[in-house]
């Protein structure tokens, strides 16, 4: 098997993404700062070869993936949607502070959506898919999930993923030191 890398692309700015507010199952579309950012992503992503490309289903991931260049190759993976916030979708830091005190997603998760380990579980079974694969593969997704993804690709806990921020329209690189699972490029804006 030839083991290639995941490159992982946060979707473009959403109006709640700007603001500051949980959005998960709520299918927003790009803004037009997204749709920019998102179309400076093309070149960069061309000079790549991907053995397969996958997006979560919403809008926006998809939307990103295709202005980028590559959805006519798109195929959806429902286990790239964002962490399900549950009673907390729509709503900013603080506004979940005054409900949730000293809440902390990547620990405490979320009342009516998702916890920790239901995340994690997810992401296992994707990352035993991307690493199945012989060659390059581009996912995009989202902020939360892709901090989630990093941080277990490297065989550490979801809750690591509070400590790699991750912007709109940004990309990362897994891949391999010698063999062991490594993070080559994290956060990375094209400019």
């Amino acid at each position: 098997m030839i083991r290639g890398e995941v490159v992982a692309i946060r979707h473009g700015e959403t109006d709640w993404s700007r603001t500051g507010r949980h959005t998960s199952v709520t299918d927003l579309p790009l803004t037009e700062a997204g749709r920019v950012a998102a179309q400076k992503l093309t070149p960069v992503l061309a000079e790549i070869q991907f053995a397969r490309v996958f997006s979560s289903p919403m809008q926006r991931a998809k939307r990103t993936c295709e202005i980028a260049g590559l959805g006519d190759r798109m195929e959806i993976e429902t286990d790239l949607a964002e962490w399900n916030y549950g009673d907390y979708e729509g709503l900013t830091q603080d506004e979940i502070e005054r409900r949730a005190p000293g809440w902390q997603l990547f620990t405490d998760g979320c009342p009516g959506g998702e916890n920790p380990q239901q995340v994690a579980t997810r992401i296992g079974r994707l990352i035993a898919k991307l690493r199945s694969i012989d060659g390059n593969v581009a996912v995009f997704a989202h902020g939360h999930i892709l901090r989630v993804l990093g941080a277990r690709w490297i065989n550490q806990l979801v809750s690591a993923g509070a400590n790699l921020l991750l912007e709109p329209t940004t990309l990362c690189v897994l891949g391999y030191y010698r063999q062991v699972p490594a993070i080559a490029r994290w956060n990375a804006k094209v400019v």
